[in-house]
Protein backbone atom coordinates (compact mmCIF):
# COMPACT_ATOMS: atom_id res chain seq x y z
CA UNK A 1 0.00 0.00 0.00
CA UNK A 2 3.26 2.19 0.36
CA UNK A 3 3.73 3.09 -3.44
CA UNK A 4 -0.23 3.96 -3.60
CA UNK A 5 0.88 7.01 -1.02
CA UNK A 6 3.94 7.72 -2.66
CA UNK A 7 1.73 7.87 -6.39
CA UNK A 8 -1.16 9.81 -4.59
CA UNK A 9 1.92 12.35 -2.87
CA UNK A 10 3.93 13.07 -5.85
CA UNK A 11 1.19 13.73 -8.20
CA UNK A 12 -0.72 16.19 -5.71
CA UNK A 13 2.45 18.43 -5.56
CA UNK A 14 4.52 17.82 -8.63
CA UNK A 15 1.71 18.00 -10.73
CA UNK A 16 0.35 21.87 -10.48
CA UNK A 17 1.25 22.15 -14.08
CA UNK A 18 -1.99 19.80 -15.17
CA UNK A 19 -4.28 19.69 -12.64
CA UNK A 20 -7.02 18.61 -14.67
CA UNK A 21 -5.29 15.79 -15.50
CA UNK A 22 -4.08 14.80 -12.53
CA UNK A 23 -7.61 15.79 -9.84
CA UNK A 24 -8.88 12.34 -10.57
CA UNK A 25 -5.76 10.26 -9.73
CA UNK A 26 -5.01 12.29 -6.47
CA UNK A 27 -9.35 11.10 -5.94
CA UNK A 28 -8.12 7.57 -6.75
CA UNK A 29 -5.03 7.61 -4.49
CA UNK A 30 -6.95 9.38 -1.61
CA UNK A 31 -9.70 6.44 -2.13
CA UNK A 32 -7.33 3.49 -1.90
CA UNK A 33 -5.44 4.48 0.92
CA UNK A 34 -8.98 5.27 2.58
CA UNK A 35 -10.29 1.40 1.65
CA UNK A 36 -6.87 0.41 3.83
CA UNK A 37 -7.71 2.35 6.59
CA UNK A 38 -5.63 5.59 6.19
CA UNK A 39 -7.80 8.62 6.37
CA UNK A 40 -5.40 10.37 3.28
CA UNK A 41 -7.39 13.68 3.61
CA UNK A 42 -6.96 14.61 7.58
CA UNK A 43 -3.27 13.31 6.53
CA UNK A 44 -2.73 15.87 3.13
CA UNK A 45 -4.33 19.04 4.90
CA UNK A 46 -2.48 18.49 8.31
CA UNK A 47 0.46 18.39 5.45
CA UNK A 48 -0.59 21.53 4.13
CA UNK A 49 -1.03 23.35 7.03
CA UNK A 50 2.76 22.88 8.18
CA UNK A 51 4.27 23.81 5.09
CA UNK A 52 2.05 26.79 4.45
CA UNK A 53 3.07 27.99 8.01
CA UNK A 54 6.59 27.38 6.82
CA UNK A 55 5.97 29.73 3.73
CA UNK A 56 4.25 32.56 5.19
CA UNK A 57 6.89 32.55 8.14
CA UNK A 58 9.99 32.75 5.71
CA UNK A 59 8.12 35.60 3.72
CA UNK A 60 7.03 37.29 6.73
CA UNK A 61 10.09 36.89 8.83
CA UNK A 62 12.44 38.45 5.49
CA UNK A 63 10.11 41.70 5.18
CA UNK A 64 10.05 42.32 8.23
CA UNK A 65 14.02 42.74 8.86
CA UNK A 66 15.18 46.42 8.79
CA UNK A 67 15.81 47.39 4.88
CA UNK A 68 13.31 44.80 3.25
CA UNK A 69 10.73 47.91 1.91
CA UNK A 70 11.92 50.55 -0.51
CA UNK A 71 8.80 52.77 -0.63
CA UNK A 72 8.08 56.19 -1.79
CA UNK A 73 5.66 58.62 -1.51
CA UNK A 74 2.75 58.20 -4.09
CA UNK A 75 3.10 59.34 -7.67
CA UNK A 76 1.15 62.28 -7.09
CA UNK A 77 3.06 63.58 -3.98
CA UNK A 78 6.49 62.85 -5.95
CA UNK A 79 6.47 66.41 -7.38
CA UNK A 80 6.13 67.88 -4.39
CA UNK A 81 8.33 65.92 -2.83
CA UNK A 82 11.21 66.94 -5.95
CA UNK A 83 10.43 70.11 -5.22
CA UNK A 84 11.01 70.21 -1.33
CA UNK A 85 15.01 68.83 -2.35
CA UNK A 86 15.34 71.32 -5.11
CA UNK A 87 14.89 73.75 -2.56
CA UNK A 88 17.30 72.11 0.59
CA UNK A 89 14.55 70.45 2.55
CA UNK A 90 15.13 66.70 0.51
CA UNK A 91 15.80 65.86 4.59
CA UNK A 92 11.71 65.76 5.44
CA UNK A 93 11.44 63.78 2.45
CA UNK A 94 13.72 61.73 3.62
CA UNK A 95 12.51 61.16 6.97
CA UNK A 96 8.64 60.92 5.73
CA UNK A 97 10.15 57.77 3.92
CA UNK A 98 11.83 56.05 6.12
CA UNK A 99 9.35 55.91 8.61
CA UNK A 100 7.03 55.06 5.76
CA UNK A 101 9.15 52.22 5.40
CA UNK A 102 9.61 51.71 9.10
CA UNK A 103 6.29 51.24 9.65
CA UNK A 104 5.52 48.31 6.43
CA UNK A 105 8.92 46.68 8.16
CA UNK A 106 6.89 46.35 11.64
CA UNK A 107 3.67 45.79 10.12
CA UNK A 108 4.46 42.93 8.02
CA UNK A 109 5.42 41.23 11.58
CA UNK A 110 1.76 41.39 12.69
CA UNK A 111 0.74 39.01 10.06
CA UNK A 112 2.11 35.92 10.89
CA UNK A 113 -0.18 34.98 13.85
CA UNK A 114 -2.94 36.15 11.57
CA UNK A 115 -1.73 33.57 8.90
CA UNK A 116 -1.32 30.88 11.82
CA UNK A 117 -5.09 31.66 12.80
CA UNK A 118 -6.18 31.13 8.65
CA UNK A 119 -4.06 27.77 8.95
CA UNK A 120 -5.22 26.52 11.99
CA UNK A 121 -8.61 26.85 11.16
CA UNK A 122 -8.31 25.71 7.06
CA UNK A 123 -10.74 22.54 6.47
CA UNK A 124 -9.70 19.36 4.70
CA UNK A 125 -11.76 21.06 1.67
CA UNK A 126 -9.91 23.86 2.00
CA UNK A 127 -6.31 22.25 1.88
CA UNK A 128 -7.39 20.06 -1.10
CA UNK A 129 -8.45 22.73 -3.04
CA UNK A 130 -5.43 24.47 -2.63
CA UNK A 131 -3.27 21.45 -3.87
CA UNK A 132 -5.46 21.42 -6.83
CA UNK A 133 -5.29 24.77 -7.41
CA UNK A 134 -2.84 27.13 -9.74
CA UNK A 135 0.48 28.30 -8.44
CA UNK A 136 -0.53 30.75 -6.26
CA UNK A 137 -3.95 28.98 -4.78
CA UNK A 138 -2.28 29.28 -1.39
CA UNK A 139 -1.48 32.81 -1.46
CA UNK A 140 -4.87 33.50 -2.48
CA UNK A 141 -6.70 31.41 0.50
CA UNK A 142 -4.80 33.38 2.61
CA UNK A 143 -5.82 37.07 0.60
CA UNK A 144 -9.09 36.53 1.06
CA UNK A 145 -9.29 35.34 4.47
CA UNK A 146 -6.22 37.99 6.19
CA UNK A 147 -7.02 41.01 4.00
CA UNK A 148 -8.95 42.81 6.42
CA UNK A 149 -7.70 41.67 9.48
CA UNK A 150 -4.06 42.35 8.52
CA UNK A 151 -5.16 46.08 7.48
CA UNK A 152 -7.17 46.37 10.75
CA UNK A 153 -3.32 45.19 12.32
CA UNK A 154 -1.27 47.64 9.89
CA UNK A 155 -3.11 50.82 10.60
CA UNK A 156 -2.00 51.90 14.35
CA UNK A 157 1.47 50.91 12.79
CA UNK A 158 1.61 53.09 10.16
CA UNK A 159 0.13 55.70 11.84
CA UNK A 160 2.77 55.42 14.79
CA UNK A 161 5.66 55.52 12.70
CA UNK A 162 4.45 58.58 10.24
CA UNK A 163 3.62 60.49 13.76
CA UNK A 164 7.22 60.16 14.59
CA UNK A 165 8.28 62.43 12.16
CA UNK A 166 6.66 65.39 13.92
CA UNK A 167 4.43 66.60 11.01
CA UNK A 168 2.28 63.97 11.01
CA UNK A 169 -0.65 66.35 11.59
CA UNK A 170 0.05 68.68 9.21
CA UNK A 171 -0.07 66.39 6.69
CA UNK A 172 -3.60 64.97 7.34
CA UNK A 173 -5.08 68.53 7.70
CA UNK A 174 -3.57 69.09 4.36
CA UNK A 175 -4.73 65.98 2.94
CA UNK A 176 -8.31 66.65 4.44
CA UNK A 177 -8.27 70.03 1.93
CA UNK A 178 -7.10 68.07 -0.75
CA UNK A 179 -10.23 65.59 -0.69
CA UNK A 180 -12.23 68.17 -0.58
CA UNK A 181 -10.92 70.13 -3.71
CA UNK A 182 -13.80 69.70 -6.66
CA UNK A 183 -10.86 67.93 -9.17
CA UNK A 184 -12.49 64.77 -10.71
CA UNK A 185 -9.93 62.12 -10.56
CA UNK A 186 -7.98 62.83 -8.35
CA UNK A 187 -4.75 60.87 -7.09
CA UNK A 188 -4.12 59.30 -4.11
CA UNK A 189 -2.41 61.18 -1.68
CA UNK A 190 -3.31 59.02 1.66
CA UNK A 191 0.58 58.09 3.00
CA UNK A 192 -1.47 55.15 5.18
CA UNK A 193 -3.24 53.43 2.62
CA UNK A 194 0.01 53.58 0.25
CA UNK A 195 1.71 52.04 3.06
CA UNK A 196 -0.76 49.68 3.52
CA UNK A 197 -1.27 48.72 0.30
CA UNK A 198 2.23 48.51 -0.65
CA UNK A 199 3.32 46.25 2.02
CA UNK A 200 0.62 44.29 1.85
CA UNK A 201 0.95 43.46 -1.85
CA UNK A 202 4.88 42.92 -1.55
CA UNK A 203 3.82 40.40 1.34
CA UNK A 204 1.52 38.53 -1.02
CA UNK A 205 4.11 38.69 -3.86
CA UNK A 206 6.45 37.18 -1.47
CA UNK A 207 4.07 34.36 -0.28
CA UNK A 208 3.33 33.57 -3.75
CA UNK A 209 7.08 33.23 -4.66
CA UNK A 210 7.93 30.55 -1.47
CA UNK A 211 4.47 28.91 -2.71
CA UNK A 212 5.79 28.53 -6.47
CA UNK A 213 9.15 26.62 -5.25
CA UNK A 214 7.51 24.75 -2.92
CA UNK A 215 5.26 23.23 -5.81
CA UNK A 216 8.42 23.07 -8.08
CA UNK A 217 10.22 21.16 -5.44
CA UNK A 218 8.07 20.31 -3.04
CA UNK A 219 11.09 17.99 -0.75
CA UNK A 220 13.14 20.61 -1.20
CA UNK A 221 11.31 23.52 0.38
CA UNK A 222 9.18 21.41 2.69
CA UNK A 223 12.33 19.30 4.02
CA UNK A 224 11.49 16.45 5.97
CA UNK A 225 7.82 17.31 6.23
CA UNK A 226 6.86 16.48 2.71
CA UNK A 227 8.69 13.09 3.31
CA UNK A 228 6.78 12.12 6.76
CA UNK A 229 3.24 13.29 4.74
CA UNK A 230 3.23 11.60 1.20
CA UNK A 231 6.20 8.86 1.71
CA UNK A 232 3.88 6.57 3.06
CA UNK A 233 1.74 5.23 5.88
CA UNK A 234 3.45 3.62 8.69
CA UNK A 235 2.36 0.05 10.49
Amino acid sequence: MKQYWVLAGLLALAGCQNMEAVSPWIDVGNQVARNAGYDTDSRLAGGIREVLLTSTDRASTRLSQTGAFRLQLPAAARPVADSLRQFGFGSYVDQLEDAMNRGAEQAVAEAAPVFKQAITGMTVTDALGIVRGGDTAATDYFRGRTERALRSRYQPIVEANLRKTGFYDQYKSMLAVYNRLPIANKPGMDLERHVIDSSMATLFGRIGEEEALIRKDPVARGSVLIGQVFGGAQG
